[in-house]
């Protein structure tokens, strides 16, 4: 796992904000209410989940809501109920409402986590991928923010920098799971040594081995069995499943073994 550092998390946490301010800002009537590539969500949507889930880590509970969320298709888990709370508890507000909703309480965190010491982000917290410090929390924050700024953009058709340092980090927990995605969700049988070229803003290679278990490694100890190249921007959005393989035929190339390589990018999501 990646080296957890205090600055580059934060400083990044607080440039996604004002990111997302920016992209925000020149909204106005139904533009909020745009659909996004998330099921069921539109960017006034989006945006209450953010809100959420930056109260809840200030203590706000969440909203009561008339409606049974879990009855709703979209929702598949307890997270996703939570999210849902939100989604619906502010559905009546107006987009003004909803970016200076968003104004306050990050400008809340951004006091808070200043006034937190190292030994306050060190502890051990609840995060969405279990028990782990409270700073890996922040740079889960730093994905969720970043992930669903590219949603916005996505269904708004606004361009965005998807290779600056924010990225960088927030691609961080991509890579964490890939050895995940390739071992568990993808099924790479024992002895594949698996290379996924990513061109674009985030150009890098990252390779597995399956030996007992897949993990990503620094060098393949031999030729790679699979390669699968791509577009960083496309495999983001297959990790955060907002897409399928399916839809991107031409867009993926696969080497070696490739009935092992379909069934790895068939499988890449792994969002909650």
């Amino acid at each position: 796992m990646n080296t957890l550092q205090k600055e580059p998390i934060l400083e990044a946490l607080f440039e996604g904000w004002e990111a997302l301010d920016q992209v925000l800002s020149p909204l106005t009537g139904d533009a909020w209410f745009t659909p996004t590539p998330l099921p069921g969500w539109t960017v006034h949507d989006v945006v209450a989940h953010l809100i959420g889930t930056e109260s809840l880590l200030e203590g706000i509970p969440a909203p009561h809501t008339s409606i049974d969320v879990r009855s709703l298709g979209h929702v598949r888990n307890e997270m996703g109920a939570f999210n849902e709370q939100w989604v619906e508890g502010l559905r009546g507000c107006a987009g003004w409402e909803m970016l200076e909703k968003f104004r306050e309480i990050t400008a809340r965190r951004r006091v808070e986590l200043a006034r937190m010491t190292d030994e306050m982000l060190a502890a051990e917290t609840t995060t969405p991928v279990g028990p782990a410090p409270y700073l890996r929390f922040m740079r889960i924050r730093v994905f969720d923010c970043w992930m669903h700024e590219l949603d916005i953009r996505d269904a708004l058709g606004v361009p965005g920098e998807e290779g600056d340092r924010r990225a960088n980090i927030a691609f961080m927990e991509i890579g964490d799971a890939v050895g995940y995605l390739v071992g568990k969700r993808g099924k790479a049988p024992d002895g594949s040594r698996i290379t996924l070229e990513l061109t674009g803003p985030l150009a890098r290679d990252i390779h597995v081995v399956v030996d007992g278990r897949a993990r990503v490694v620094d060098e393949l100890p031999a030729e790679a069995t699979t390669t699968i190249t791509l577009d960083s921007r496309l495999f983001t959005r297959l990790a955060g499943g907002r897409t399928t393989a399916v839809e991107h035929p031409d867009d993926i190339r696969l080497t070696g073994d490739t009935t092992t390589g379909k069934r790895i990018v068939d499988n890449l999501a792994f969002t909650i």
